[in-house]
């Protein structure tokens, strides 16, 4: 039976080119599989306010794929509860307002605007902080500054 939400797959929140380029296996292993079904319903909530479809450019990350592209060693990616997304003629910093806003109830960890370019929506296991982030880049690092901020 198939407990995802009806607009997310287990193969949409998984998939990686950078996976299937470089060869890593990208399985989410069965015991983190709840938490990539929760996510698929926090997005399929997040869908609904939309009104629009949510693309997600990643979701599960196996450490190893984590670790290829640089990700946090500690990011929620490998546990199945954060996804890279955008919405298709909205912006990234209108999007992760429009969270920030209108999710707060249904919970969430991290909204993160990333770079202008996507945002980055995380669950918890334990206590939701509701934190809300931009990510930019400043003397070549990357940095956070709360709040979402226009990059």
């Amino acid at each position: 039976m198939n407990y995802y939400a009806p607009h997310f797959s287990q193969s949409e929140l998984v998939f990686s080119q950078t996976a299937v380029r470089t060869g890593i296996d990208n399985d989410i292993p069965e015991r983190l599989e709840p938490n990539l079904i929760r996510l698929s319903w926090w997005l399929e909530t997040l869908r609904e306010i939309l009104g629009k479809p949510i693309i997600v450019s990643s979701g599960y990350r196996s450490p190893e794929l984590n670790a290829r592209i640089g990700g946090s060693k500690s990011s929620a990616h490998m546990q199945g509860l954060a996804a890279d997304i955008n919405v298709s003629g909205m912006a990234p910093f209108d999007l992760a307002n429009l969270i920030v806003s209108e999710m707060g109830d249904t919970g969430y960890d991290q909204v993160i605007h990333e770079f202008g370019r996507w945002v980055h929506v995380g669950l918890s296991d334990s206590v939701m902080r509701l934190e809300a982030l931009t990510a930019m880049t400043e003397n070549g690092k990357t940095i956070y500054k709360h709040g979402i901020i226009e990059v």
